[in-house]
Parts: C-alpha cells; sequence; structure tokens
C-alpha cells in the first residue's frame, strides 16, 4: 500500500509541476470587463485600456498575456489566491487593499463622480447626505459611500445595473468612477449628467501577490519603460480623447 502511494504521490507531483510548467510563458491577468475604457467586450474580445497596458507589460517580459473575466470584488482575491498573477480592473491604491496585496507603480489618475438624473437637487458630494446612492460592489465607490452620513447604499454586481437602476428612478445617484460614467452620461446624454465636482480623487495600480514580489519588480521595469518609450500615453490616448 505504501508502495501504491508512493507512486501516486509521485504522479501528481509530476502532474503539477508539468502544469506549472505549461503556464511558464503566460502571464494571468484578473479583470471585470465591464468597465469601460478600461476593460469590456467588443464582440468575443476584451479590450480597453488596461488590457493594451497588461498585453505590453507581457510583451515587455516575453509572455503571452491571458485574461480571466469575473466579478469585480473577485479580482484581487484570485491575485491573492494565486490563480492570477496580475489584478488589472480599474483598481485603486488603498491602504486597506494594501494590507493583503502588493501594487505596481500608479499607471493612472482617476476620479470618483457622482451622476445623477437631469433636474436633480444634487450638485456637489454634501449633498448625497441621505440619499440612495448606488455603487458597483467592492469598488473604491462602495468603500468610500460608506462615509456618506445617512445614505442608504444600494450595491450591484456592474455599474451598468447601477446607471439602469438611476434610469428607473430606484436611486438617487450613482458614485462611478469618471471615464465609466463619461460612458454612461453620452449613452443617455439627455437624461443623465455628472455633477462638477468630483466625490474622490484616487490612483490605479495592478494588483499583485505579496509572494511574488519578483513580478512586482518586473511589472513596474515594464510601466517605466512604457512611459518612458511614450507607450502608455499613446494606449491611454488611444481610448481617452484629450478633448474629454
Amino acid at each position: 500500500m505504501k508502495k501504491i502511494l508512493g507512486i501516486v504521490t509521485s504522479i501528481l507531483m509530476v502532474m503539477m509541476l508539468a502544469a506549472c510548467g505549461s503556464n511558464k510563458n503566460e502571464l494571468v491577468m484578473a479583470t471585470n470587463a465591464e468597465f469601460p475604457p478600461y476593460e469590456y467586450h467588443e464582440g468575443d474580445a476584451i479590450v480597453g485600456i488596461d488590457v493594451e497596458i497588461c498585453k505590453a507589460i507581457a510583451e515587455e517580459m516575453g509572455k503571452t498575456l491571458v485574461i480571466e473575466d469575473m466579478q469585480f470584488d473577485s479580482v484581487i482575491t484570485s491575485v491573492q489566491t494565486g490563480k492570477a498573477d496580475l489584478g488589472a480592473a480599474g483598481l485603486t491604491v488603498t491602504e486597506d487593499r494594501l494590507k493583503n496585496i502588493n501594487f505596481s507603480e500608479s499607471y493612472a489618475t482617476a476620479a470618483q463622480v457622482i451622476i445623477v438624473p437631469t433636474g436633480s437637487d444634487i450638485a456637489s458630494p454634501d449633498d448625497l447626505e441621505g440619499k440612495r446612492i448606488g455603487v458597483q460592489l467592492g469598488t473604491t465607490g462602495d468603500i468610500y459611500a460608506e462615509d456618506i452620513a445617512d445614505a442608504t447604499i444600494e450595491r450591484y454586481n456592474k455599474g451598468f445595473e447601477a446607471v439602469q437602476a438611476l434610469l428607473q428612478g430606484k436611486i438617487d445617484a450613482v458614485i462611478i468612477d469618471n471615464e465609466p460614467a463619461k460612458v454612461y452620461v453620452e449613452q443617455n446624454p439627455d437624461t443623465l449628467i455628472i455633477v462638477d465636482e468630483a466625490f474622490t480623487y484616487e490612483e490605479y495600480a495592478i494588483a499583485i501577490s505579496k509572494e511574488n514580489t519578483q513580478l512586482l519588480d518586473d511589472v513596474n521595469a515594464a510601466i517605466k519603460k512604457l512611459k518612458e518609450s511614450g507607450k502608455l500615453d499613446e494606449i491611454v490616448n488611444k481610448y481617452i480623447s484629450a478633448d474629454n
């Protein structure tokens, strides 16, 4: 019996090593492709700023990027557990998140903004007190909304779902990142607007496991090259015009 168990164990170890070896040339990116223009579906493909940045990083490292689409609140967990190498989904660097994962150097500055119906009495973040507010589950909008006095927070799996609830009159406002907010308002120009004053400002970066310090160094080195070469600005400008 011990001999049989030994053989089985050896076979399993070989299989595990083979599986790891087969992925050595791949870089797995966890994302939530519901966040235009950073990541979204275009036909059968997932495209966007984060996707192109991570592809460029993978190329710098001599690897092929593999994209895993999932719920937003699963992205960081996927990186922590090693199911993905990177997490890129418009992720904001926060102190709470830094307790569980590392972040790369920032590659973009963003803002959380407030979407409201045309004619709303909400004109600034201060006016959110006591309102019904929609957020995407697990985002910084979700986190920061907790500090709004007497507000009722409604959480949705997708930003699009929060916006639909706003259009249906189920909530009073949506807190979401600036660039996707622009997309949603452009799709509903007669019914939605973005409040002039931003809710918060923040930095986007790539999530990497605390155990994988070498990958963190490699990703930071690649981001530095992309910045110096102008490639990073080129990617961002492809999706976000200077006029927006």
